[in-house]
């Protein structure tokens, strides 16, 4: 037989069985769709909560020279540069302290800077530190060497300014107008508690000698313990024991303890649900060879042979399994998806989940009908007709 008769044959149950052919790929699709839910769904959980991690500071380093120094340990002034060289580093920025004194006026005490500290800062800090605005804006070109600061969201609080527009601050002797206010920042509460100037600003008002104090450094995470290694070495490579360098955040640890435990638990889940749906399969095609006994013994003595019965009920099983692992990954995926926008969840479905609905169907098709049409091939006419 021509495999498009072989197939033409394996529909003639399906056809003349509508009812239980639909009910059988219902609960095919039920077991595929499950398999799909349970996987898009934590999926999509699981990067919703990476990118929480991943805000924590999961790719980024701290680099400061080692304290308590005589003399103090300084950092070169071409230390961002040359860590941008190193391959896996994405980005880098830094600050610097200025040593300097903010005051709410100059009607204050000169002395008192109210615990906070006056920031060199580069225009790139934000996106390297994960910091947002809250109110205002953030330095730039055009700002970045006059007299302006952008203040960390305690600092903001401890010189009594809540918004925009605000009075103009004292720092050392000269006035400098506040344009933006930073929201808190979780991954550097030092900045929280600064006062940041433009790096040309500090250089030319406030007598900044141009090297940096901490550096910001973000790596790609399969590769951030091998750039903590070198970055010592890079920033000062002749005296790279004076460079202190932050180790990993905790965050890091919890978060590929996470990504494990969800690949574990994925395919624990799928695995259930395609045994699941196997049973089904294997169920309604016993079934339906006990029902179709007469056909079977009708065929075989008008001259089918053993393979050609093999081959009908293997085909019947497989269509089955086939349409209710299309339905099934439809249904799933659009679970999937309107349960992910109902949470504000980053949509995912694993690719290999809806290609498993698919392919882990026709599987099942073929594991779940050889047993059936085995057992149909075997029978004689004589067999098969006693019952008619």
């Amino acid at each position: 037989m021509s495999p498009r008769d072989l197939f033409g044959l394996g529909l003639i149950g399906l056809r003349t069985r509508p009812g239980r052919a639909a009910l059988s790929a219902l609960g095919i699709s039920i077991g595929i769709a499950t398999m799909i839910v349970v996987t898009g769904i934590p999926a999509s959980s699981q990067a919703a909560l990476l990118s929480e991690l991943t805000a924590l500071g999961t790719n980024t380093l701290q680099a400061a020279a080692l304290p308590d120094q005589d003399p103090p340990a300084q950092l070169p002034e071409s230390a961002v540069g040359m860590v941008k060289r190193i391959g896996p580093v994405t980005a880098a920025s830094a600050v610097a302290n200025t040593h300097a004194i903010v005051r709410r006026n100059d009607r204050t005490d000169r002395n008192d800077g109210s615990g906070l500290t006056v920031l060199a800062s580069r225009l790139d800090l934000l996106p390297v530190i994960n910091a947002r605005i809250q109110h205002g804006k953030w330095l730039d070109e055009a700002t970045q060497g006059f007299p302006a600061v952008v203040l960390g969201s305690v600092a903001a609080s401890r010189l009594g300014i809540t918004g925009l527009p605000a009075p103009l601050v004292v720092i050392g002797e000269q006035k400098f107008s506040v344009i933006g206010i930073l929201e808190t920042t979780p991954l550097s509460p030092d900045v929280d508690r600064s006062v940041l100037v433009g790096w040309d600003a500090a250089k030319s008002v406030l007598k900044f000698d141009g090297h940096p104090t901490v550096l910001y450094v973000q790596a790609d995470e399969p590769h951030l313990e091998a750039v903590r290694d070198v970055l010592a070495t890079t920033i000062s490579p002749e005296r790279p024991g004076q460079v202190v360098v932050t180790r990993p955040s905790d965050a890091l640890a919890a978060k590929r303890a996470t990504e494990s435990s969800f690949s574990v638990l994925f395919l624990a889940l799928a695995a259930v649900a395609l045994v699941v749906g196997g049973i089904g399969v294997a169920n309604t095609m016993v079934v339906s060879v006990l029902e179709r006994r007469s056909e079977i013994g009708l065929r075989r003595a008008l001259g089918a042979t053993r393979g050609q019965i093999r081959g009908q009920f293997l085909t019947e099983s497989v269509v089955l399994a086939t349409i209710g692992g299309l339905a099934g990954t439809t249904l799933g995926s659009l679970a999937t998806v309107g349960y992910a926008a109902w949470q504000e969840w980053p949509l995912v479905i694993p690719l290999e989940s809806a290609v498993a609905g698919v392919g882990g169907a026709v599987i099942i098709g073929v594991l779940a009908g050889v047993y059936p049409c085995v057992r149909a091939s075997r029978l004689t006419p004589t067999q098969a007709l006693a019952t008619v």
